[in-house]
This record gives structure tokens, sequence and C-alpha cells, in this order.
């Protein structure tokens, strides 16, 4: 049996995966906890990495591994290879001035031509310009930048700081994949190169920066110090988390992939590179050749969080009580911007509740005017996708809301394309394995992913109708 590996450094945590290259069936599996903040040391993940390789049993008999990681991570090395700072993550808002900055010096029609993206506080080049501007000292002994992908990738194949690794500081080896290169803010997704001018523009000088590899591409061979001294392992080009979870179940052309997590991702993959002048769609590229048009909303599966403290039920009890209700909730419509929002750009928003009586201010219904306002939120974002030229065929629901039942249900009368639901898994682990089995054989893999539910369209337009009302009169 050939065995491929797959790794997904997100926040949170890593997790690794190895498969059956024939099969793609899950062998065994690890797990080890990332540091909590948004401002990280570099080698926490790699102490992650190791120990859960270990808890997977090892990579003794892999023959290939990649890495898929969180996005837009800032990680700068200096010229001997050490990481100058910790690692600012993407879900560090300090750089926002520094995003207004860069917007106000080029425009954001000429930064969408250029790079796809209008840049706020998660994308790489914002936190660079903030680098440069509060800490000058520390960005101009920057020779090199890497999202954290790339880091753990030139890490695993052997390089790193002088005197802690096996090959030395060698920053011409670090690689990347134009999925994450493409959420940075000086990278086109639609030309496959860099923009110099633009990085320059937000560290204050050029610097080295990771080689694009290409679909399937191998970074090299390595594996050295991940729970064996094995320098023969094929190690894969890595990803951007949404394209690894792309990749992970299968998506193709025309699919379009819906994440119910703390927050909400709307994203699919697209012949076309979006440029999205307003910012709501980020034009990024997937890891397979093709584009990824993402949209990310801030209120997803906590909406739901905050009305099971309400109604002091489980989600469960939550999604029974949404059933029992009528399409439409009585009229009660939830627009659910709690924690602001930023797409559509409202970051001091709050939520409103609406179209409440006497007669509909039942518990079913506000258990139901929960669900529907969640999931229309998200369709905004498939509309917003939808303008950038892609045409879905399928919707894939994936986190932990999408296992409710309401919320399958409720989807497939929200939305108005066919509602897949696939099997819980680590998707993004499980893309960074399709990847390194890609590498080692040239060839993209098809390995089946299970569906445990696919509700038959039953589109409601008028749920759609009242929630736009509400949130045209909110935004009003």
């Amino acid at each position: 049996m050939t065995l491929v590996a797959g790794v997904d450094s997100s926040t949170q945590s890593c997790k690794v995966v190895v498969r059956d290259l024939d099969t793609g069936a899950v062998v065994r599996s690890g797990k080890a906890p990332h540091p909590e903040g948004t401002s990280v040391d570099p080698a926490a993940w790699w102490d992650a990495l190791l120990a859960a390789v270990d808890a997977a049993g090892g990579f003794d008999d892999v023959a290939a591994v990649s890495i898929g990681g969180q996005q837009h991570g800032m990680v700068v090395l200096d010229s001997s290879g050490a990481v100058i700072r910790d690692a600012l993550l993407w879900n560090d808002t300090r750089s926002a001035g520094a995003a207004a900055d860069l917007i106000a010096e080029f425009g954001a029609e000429e930064l969408v031509s250029r790079t796809g993206l209008v840049p706020v506080a998660s994308f790489t080049s914002t936190k660079l310009r903030w680098l440069r501007d509060a800490e000058p000292d520390n960005a101009a002994r920057v020779a090199a930048v890497a999202l954290p992908h790339d880091w753990l990738t030139w890490r695993m194949r052997g390089y790193g700081p002088e005197g802690a690794s096996v090959l030395g500081p060698v920053l011409s080896e670090l690689t990347t994949d134009r999925s994450d290169a493409s959420g940075t803010g000086y990278f086109s997704a639609a030309t496959g190169a860099y923009d110099r001018e633009l990085l320059v523009a937000a560290l204050g000088h050029d610097a080295v920066l990771p080689r694009v590899l290409g679909p399937g591409e191998a970074a090299g061979r390595g594996a050295v110090g991940v729970g064996t001294d094995l320098t023969d392992v094929v190690v894969g080009p890595g990803a951007g988390d949404n394209a690894g979870a792309a990749l992970g179940l299968g998506a193709a052309e025309g699919d379009v992939v819906i994440s119910i997590g703390t927050s909400g991702t709307v994203f699919g993959v697209s012949p076309v590179a979006a440029a999205d002048v307003s910012g709501a769609v980020a034009g990024f590229a997937d890891a397979s050749g093709e584009f990824l048009p993402l949209v990310a909303t801030l209120n997803a599966a906590r909406v739901l969080d905050s009305f099971v403290r309400v109604l002091g039920v489980s989600h469960d009890e939550l999604g029974a009580l949404a059933l029992e209700a009528a399409p439409g909730a009585g009229g009660a419509v939830l627009v659910p911007y709690f924690e602001g929002e930023r797409t559509p750009n409202l970051p001091d928003a709050t939520a409103s509740l609406s179209g409440l009586t006497l007669a509909s201010t039942t518990r079913e219904n506000l258990a139901r005017a929960a669900i529907e306002g969640m999931l229309c939120a998200l369709a905004d974002g498939l509309d917003a996708v939808r303008a950038q030229g892609l045409t879905p065929r399928r919707l894939l629901l994936v986190g932990g809301a999408a296992q409710n039942a309401a919320v399958q249900a409720i989807a497939a009368q929200v939305f108005d394309a066919p509602v897949e639901v696939p099997s819980p898994a680590e998707y993004v682990a499980l893309g960074a394995a399709v990847q390194a089995a890609w590498a080692l054989t040239g060839s993209r893999p098809s390995w089946e992913v299970s569906v445990v539910a696919a509700p038959a369209v039953d589109t409601r337009p008028e749920i759609r109708a009242a929630y736009r009302e509400a949130a045209g009169a909110y935004r009003a």
C-alpha cells in the first residue's frame, strides 16, 4: 500500500491525515493545538506539526506529503533565515489603516486590475505596510516574506535558520502555490506573476518571495526531522486553506462551497478570474489551475449559537423548532449582522429582528428566522460570486452547522441550486493529500467524497424577498 499525507496548519490547530493512494481512504490521522492569538511565533506551528505527525504514526511509510495552511499570515525572515517577529495572522486587524493607505495611494480599481483584490486588514500586503510604519527597524531587516504554508514546507524540506536546520537558510528555496500567493495583495491570479511595485509600496523595499509552483508540481523532497530522518519523501506545493478544501471536496468548475463555521465563506471553482472593485469578492486562484472567487461573512454559525442561548435549547432542538415553523417564519426576518459585517462592508453594524407580531412571536418562528437569516446572508454572497461570472451547478454545504437537518432543509428553500452536504471531514488536510498524490504520480486523483444529505431543490423566493427588504431597510 502506497501512502500519502496531507497537513492542515489552521489558525486553531495542525491536523494530519494519511491516505491510501489507490482508494483515498484515511488510514490514520493526528492533531495538535496551536496557541491562541492573532500574532504567533511560527516555531509553534512547527512544533505542532511535529506533534501531529507523531500522533498520526509518523511518516516512515509515507511516499509524499503536502501542506495546506491558513491564508495571508505574514512570516518575515532575515538573511540568516530567522523569523524577525511573530507572524501576524489573517485575523489580526491592526493593519486596517494600512489597507486604507494602500487604497488611497493606488485606487481600488487599479489594485483590482493588478491583483484581483481590494486590500483589507487580512491580506499580507497590508500587514507588511503596517510593519513598515509601526516597526521600521524590523521592516528594514526583512530579506524574505513567506506565508504560513510556505514556511512550513521550507522547514519540512530541511531548510531553516542558521544552526537550526539541516540545509541552512537558503531563502531562494522558499516555495508557494498560486492559491496562497493570490491572497497576498502583490500577486496576480490572472497573470500568475508577482507585482514587485506593490510589494515595495507595502514593505518599503524589495525582498525574496517564494517561487510559485504549478498544480501538482513538487517543491522537492524532504520530511527531514518530521518524525523521521527520511529525505526522500516527495513534498507537494501546498495551498491556502480554502483552495485545499476545494481539492479535498473534489470541487470542479461550477461547484460552489458554502462553509458555515464561526464565519461564513462562499467560494467556487471558476474558469474566470474575479475582479470586483467593490471588494466583496476576492479574486483568488485555486489549486487546480483555475480560479476561486471568494466571499467572506463574519456571521455564520455564531448566529445559531446566539439563538440557542436565548431559547435555552441545543442545536438539534433549535433545528427541530425551526422545522415546526412555516417558510418565512410568520413574517419574522433576521438580518444577522451581530458582529458587524464584511459582506456587505458594515463593520459597525448590529443585528436586526423585524416583522414580529403578537401571533408570530413564537419559539418556532424565532428559530426558523435565525436559520433563514444566516442562510440569506450567505445567499447574498452567492449572488456576488455569480456576478463575477460563476454559474453554480452544485452547492456543497460544509462546516459544523451544515450537519443540522433544519439547516439542510431550509438551505434547499433559500438557495436556487442543488445542495449537497458532504460527510464531516478535515477537507483542507484531505485536499493537501490530493496534492501529495498529484506531485507523486503526476496526475490528480479522483477519490470519492461521500454525501450525507442532498435535499431536493424547493426554492421559496419569498424568503429571500423578505430578507432583501429588511436588509435594505436596515442599511438605509
